[in-house]
């Protein structure tokens, strides 16, 4: 029998909720009878053996900090047969049979190597929680940090269109996303914006600018009310902000009439994005998600992700047995789902590409 000890990793970027996560999954595992331990520093940490207890008293109030006080780090070495043996072989050392890993499309692709058997027999098991703030985990709806992102996102950006409206100037405002434009998208709506502009959309440099163009110069030209123009660009648009800028001011300046003295001005939100307290959903999120994680574990599930709610559900996805908004999905259709989301041949990025497409004019008005 496999003694009955949990190890918690994060891993990746760090997202808001994963402490809430952690939290929960510790409880639960304590609540059950099993001794549950966090891994320092990611899977870095699982090679060098930093294994730390985790006891109720170590998470209690953890569930309102942003990060991850476990630690992350990127970890060349267990992309190797030869570290995840490593990290295996600590496991092993440590009688740690369940394995449970917070973290985005690389983490759970670590996890899925983690816990195959045709490489190690002796694998151990392991479950993956999607925690990305870009929203680029395959399957699941939302991930861990994502909700928090786009608030700060919303905050910031309505901040922004205080100070633009009141000078009738234009602002580009740079978010987080480099794979993915679910966070542009996403904002641009809650904001107001004029324009968002997103790398799953195909199109050239030259268009781009043009199209921030016609933004600025429809928000400049409308008869009545405000006529500041706020446009949102994912950081995966292979275009720099500033160079966008320079290109429009070049086009801006050959247009007759006051659109020529249109200011123009660039903010990159960057990191701030990324940090910060989570929101309560990505707290409960989180909470349910870290519940359900290890309950599968303790039920002798393996090499799955805790999905939440799929907008498509996969035939070999299973409906969580302790939370009807989570399904367990296999690790290997999870990583081919997000490998087509990055790809832009998964119909959920298919679909918000159409969706803004259609609503491009009514976000000139």
């Amino acid at each position: 029998m496999t003694p009955k000890r949990l190890a918690i990793l994060t891993s990746g970027g760090d997202a808001p909720g994963m402490n809430a996560a952690i939290r929960a999954a510790t409880l639960v595992g304590v609540a059950q009878g099993w001794t549950v331990l966090g891994v320092e520093r990611g899977y870095t940490g699982l090679i060098e053996g930093e294994f730390r207890p985790l006891e109720p008293g170590d998470v209690g109030g953890i569930i309102r900090d942003g990060g991850t006080v476990l630690g992350s780090t990127r970890c060349l070495p267990f992309t190797t047969p030869e570290g995840r043996a490593t990290a295996r072989r600590r496991l092993a050392d440590a009688r740690i049979g369940a394995v449970l890993v917070i973290g985005g499309n690389g983490s759970l692709a670590g996890a899925a190597s983690l816990a195959d058997l045709a490489e190690d027999p002796q694998a151990p098991r392991v479950i993956g929680l999607p925690a990305s703030i870009d929203n680029d985990v395959g399957v699941t709806s939302l991930a861990i940090g994502v909700d928090t992102a786009m608030n700060t996102i919303m905050e910031a950006c309505d901040r922004i269109a205080d100070t633009a409206s009141a000078h009738d100037r234009a602002f580009i405002v740079e978010v987080m996303g480099r794979d993915s434009g679910y966070l542009a998208m996403a904002t641009s709506v809650a904001v107001g914006a004029d324009l968002v502009l997103f790398r799953e959309d195909g199109r050239s440099v030259e268009a781009h600018v043009e199209r921030v163009v016609e933004a600025i110069v429809a928000a400049r030209r409308r008869p009545t009310g405000r006529r500041r123009a706020l446009i949102i660009k994912a950081e995966g648009v292979a275009l720099p902000a500033l160079e966008l800028k320079a290109r429009v001011d070049a086009r801006l300046r050959a247009i007759a009439g006051d659109v020529a003295e249109t200011e123009v001005r660039v903010t990159v939100l960057g990191h701030v994005v990324r940090g910060g307290r989570p929101t309560a959903f990505d707290r409960m999120m989180a909470s349910r998600l870290g519940h359900a994680g290890v309950r599968a574990l303790i039920y002798g599930a393996s090499r799955a992700m805790v999905a939440w709610a799929p907008a498509l559900t996969p035939d070999d996805a299973t409906r969580s047995a302790v939370d009807p908004r989570c399904w367990h999905v296999p690790l290997d259709t999870m990583l081919a789902e997000t490998r087509r989301l990055l790809t832009g041949e998964s119909p959920t990025v298919q679909w918000r590409t159409r969706v803004f497409d259609v609503i491009d004019g009514a976000l000139k008005l």
